[in-house]
């Protein structure tokens, strides 16, 4: 009788164990901060054959995973940026030779807080106009932000 009392008193203990630690379950959007000295900015312009110096701040309620960035043509004058002010269009044209630019660089774990930075060579002969730059942010759960961003590349 003695043994089956410690036996129910071990599992009442090992019952209880770990019963305060509760998962923290993120459901959360990571942000993507665009701040005064971040680029591109809305409305920003690019010269040909230069290098793009990219920088904008990142941050998530528990843990950031990784950030892409998407240069495309808006010669079609296509719509999906997040910002409420809109930029001066060239023209609608059919692209010849347009810059087309995907990228995915990894956050270092265990960060809730980080500088995304990239450089980017702008090619001399891609077509010039409008362009879209997007950034995407995942957080490690898998929540996403995405910042569409009109340039234009002269």
């Amino acid at each position: 009788m003695k043994n089956w009392r410690l036996f129910i008193l071990m599992m009442i203990f090992l019952a209880s164990c770990g019963e305060d630690e509760k998962p923290l379950i993120d459901t959360e959007y990571p942000e993507i901060l665009v701040e005064d000295d971040s680029f591109p900015l809305q409305c920003s312009v690019i010269e040909r054959g230069t290098t793009l110096e990219f920088k904008a701040y990142f941050s998530d309620n528990v843990e950031l995973g990784s950030y892409s960035l998407d240069i495309h043509h808006n010669f079609d004058h296509h719509t999906h940026s997040t910002e409420v002010n809109s930029c001066n269009e060239d023209p609608i044209k059919t692209p010849v030779n347009p810059l087309l630019l995907i990228q995915t660089f990894t956050i270092p774990e265990g960060l809730t807080e980080y500088v995304g930075t990239a450089e980017i060579e702008i090619p001399a002969d891609i077509d010039p106009g409008d362009y879209h730059f997007m950034i995407r942010l995942t957080d490690q759960e898998g929540w996403q932000t995405l910042q569409g961003l009109s340039i234009k590349i002269e």
